[in-house]
């Protein structure tokens, strides 16, 4: 709230002072009061071209464009020192009024043919235009992003460089508008200084698109459970790292826990502390959504049902299979012929002596595998229901609760809740719903026995204020996706995967068939 009084303190100040600036450049009076018209009044004396008015009503860049046009007033009226644009800059309450109604005379923009400026300014006018284009592009239209992990391989691979949509359905306006430049949320060379300040943010707001997601979508969108992060372990879940050592563990930054190397050993590190973030600060993930809002989902032994019917993994899907060998597989082999990294190869002798592999492929690949004369073997990974039901682990398979069995072969069935549907609620089905009604829509949610209790009322029902989808990795056994942490909220999604322009295979280097495909 503090921050929009400051706002609108600092708009009252500057449209009562504009019209005093418009008199002295021989302007009417009058047009400083007129909204739209002032701006453009204003850009004129300013010496700046009439098409800068859309900069103004584009969120985020227009607050970078009043700073810009603050210090153009102290340029026209002829306080040209650094000091005097520092403080128009950081004082605009104070500084407008005073140098607008100064003894002093318009005097206009700086000419071009007396700008004597050096190469530190030429690189600067250069820079900040170019922050402003570029923040308008990705923040509206495409923005890229890069694969890091293998939840989608094979449709698509870590070292692949994606342009994701924003237009599809709709760009997001940055609810946290105040950023350092082409960051996400962490500074530059730190691991957790935020780039972003959240003394000034906005309500979620979408504009128009071309549509929702839709089943089949390769959707990118903010990581539900990234609201809060362990600073040391931000690729893990903070909730599901609650749920093994405790909140008041991950919140010592001293406390340290295991962490395992790249080469598999494991060792001690300090967690760090906790870090949290607003929606459009959380990481970044990438799943193709498998159901939408209204939806009914099912997993019955690793096939997907949506509402009753079997939806088929995607071409390039991948399982995990498991394969009893007479010798162990050549890595290099499986790299060259079926492009399996080794990095992704788990194999050697069990504690009875056998010789095992596991390795996700696609079912036509394993079953060239299978005729491997190594190969005694092969079955592909499918764990039941009850699978973690062992009390002294914490289940990782949503909605985390002990009365819920499932596995991420054997899930549901479970209803993915729709803008304007209700459910009825139980104690029973509560879990499911708990985090949507009371993290994603921001309702105090309480149990009381048999009771459950929205906003204080008793509550036997609930109406979403939005829809949600479900995404699941083609990778299907090597993926954190809804299986293990449920919905993704609409106010959450940030838009459409929709080419790769760059590709680099960790091992082998460019993907050059890949370069400038469609994503499908």
């Amino acid at each position: 709230m503090i921050p929009y009084l400051f706002l609108i303190a600092y708009f009252v100040v500057l449209f009562a002072s504009l019209w005093k600036l418009f008199q002295k450049a021989g302007q009417p009076a009058w047009a400083g009061f007129v909204p739209g018209y002032n701006i453009l009044v204003w850009l004129r004396i300013s010496g700046k071209p009439w098409w800068w008015i859309v900069l103004f009503i584009v969120p985020g860049v227009n607050l970078l464009m009043f700073i810009i046009m603050n210090v153009n007033i102290s340029i026209t009226l002829g306080e040209r020192s650094f000091k005097e644009h520092v403080l128009m800059t950081f004082l605009p309450w104070w500084k407008v009024p005073q140098t607008v109604f100064a003894p002093n005379n318009y005097v206009g923009p700086i000419p071009v043919e007396k700008r004597k400026r050096g190469l530190l300014g030429q690189w600067g006018d250069a820079i900040l235009f170019a922050v402003i284009v570029a923040t308008v592009f990705r923040t509206y239209t495409f923005e890229a992003f890069t694969i890091p992990t293998p939840s989608m391989e094979k449709s698509l691979l870590v070292g692949d460089y994606l342009f994701v949509s924003k237009l599809s359905y709709g760009p997001r306006l940055p609810l946290t508008p105040i950023t350092f430049p082409f960051t996400h949320h962490t500074m530059p060379f730190t691991v957790s200084t935020p780039s972003f300040v959240e003394w000034f943010s906005q309500p979620y707001r979408r504009m128009p698109g071309f549509g929702n997601p839709q089943r089949g979508d390769a959707v990118v969108f903010n990581f539900p459970e990234g609201d809060t992060v362990v600073a040391n372990f931000q690729n893990q879940s903070y909730y599901q790292l609650a749920r093994q050592y405790g909140r008041a563990a991950l919140a010592d930054p001293k406390r340290t826990f295991p962490d395992r190397s790249p080469d598999g050993r494991e060792m001690m590190k300090p967690g760090g502390g906790l870090l949290v973030r607003p929606i459009d600060k959380r990481e970044n993930y990438i799943k193709r959504c498998v159901a939408v809002a209204g939806d009914t989902l099912e997993v019955r032994w690793g096939h997907v049902l949506v509402n009753g019917r079997v939806s088929p993994v995607a071409s390039t899907g991948q399982y995990v299979y498991q394969f009893e060998l007479k010798q162990l597989f050549n890595e290099d082999r499986l790299k060259d012929r079926f492009d399996i990294s080794a990095s992704d190869i788990t194999q050697g002798r069990t504690a009875d002596g056998r010789l095992m592999a596991w390795i996700p492929t696609s079912p036509g690949v394993a079953a060239q595998l299978m005729k491997f004369d190594g190969v005694i073997r092969m079955e592909r990974q499918v764990h039941p229901k009850g699978y973690y039901a062992d009390p002294r682990n914490a289940t990782p398979i949503f909605p985390n609760n002990s009365s819920y069995d499932w596995s991420e072969d054997n899930f549901g069935p479970i209803w993915i809740p729709k803008e304007g549907s209700t459910v009825q609620l139980t104690v029973e089905n509560l879990p499911l719903y708990r985090r949507a009604i009371s993290v994603y829509e921001g309702h105090q949610l309480q149990v009381e026995g048999d009771r459950i209790l929205i906003d204080g009322a008793p509550a036997t029902s609930y109406t979403f204020g939005q829809d949600y989808y479900w995404m699941m990795g083609d990778n299907r056994h090597r993926s954190q996706d809804s299986r293990f942490w449920g919905f993704v909220p609409h106010d959450h999604i940030v838009g459409k995967a929709v080419l790769v322009w760059f590709t680099k295979d960790p091992d082998t280097g460019i993907r050059w068939k890949r370069l400038f495909t469609m994503v499908k």
